[in-house]
């Protein structure tokens, strides 16, 4: 039997007005971002050189495109990592180059206007 744990974290007001929010819970920062409607919770360490990813420029990126055509798109959607600039995607936790590299997160349950970090 699989005991799951959760903490109240972030209200949607919150959330609403800035976008994001790192908050600290079991002695390890997560930083919540509501993208596209939803909200997604990503640890505050990126795989590369443990830098502070959730508080990294939120953007956009470059589409697949011909050659000598630069499309942009996603806003939103990608973090930057402030030291190295890898771009993580925001819905998945996915490395935008590298699909073995993720970033580590937990669910976020809405319940009336709190938001809570939830932990299997």
């Amino acid at each position: 039997m699989t005991t799951s744990t959760r903490f109240a974290a972030a209200t949607v007001q919150e959330l609403a007005e800035k976008g994001r929010k790192i908050v600290t819970v079991k002695n390890m920062e997560y930083g919540i971002f509501l993208v596209n409607g939803n909200y997604y919770a990503w640890r505050n360490v990126c795989p590369h050189a443990a830098a502070p990813i959730c508080e990294g420029t939120v953007c956009g990126t470059r589409l697949p495109s011909l050659v000598y055509e630069y499309e942009y798109g996603r806003d939103q959607e990608i973090v930057r990592c402030p030291w190295h600039g890898w771009e993580f995607d925001l819905i998945t936790g996915q490395h935008l180059v590298n699909g073995s590299v993720k970033l580590r997160g937990c669910k976020v349950e809405v319940e009336g206007d709190q938001l809570y970090l939830q932990f299997a």
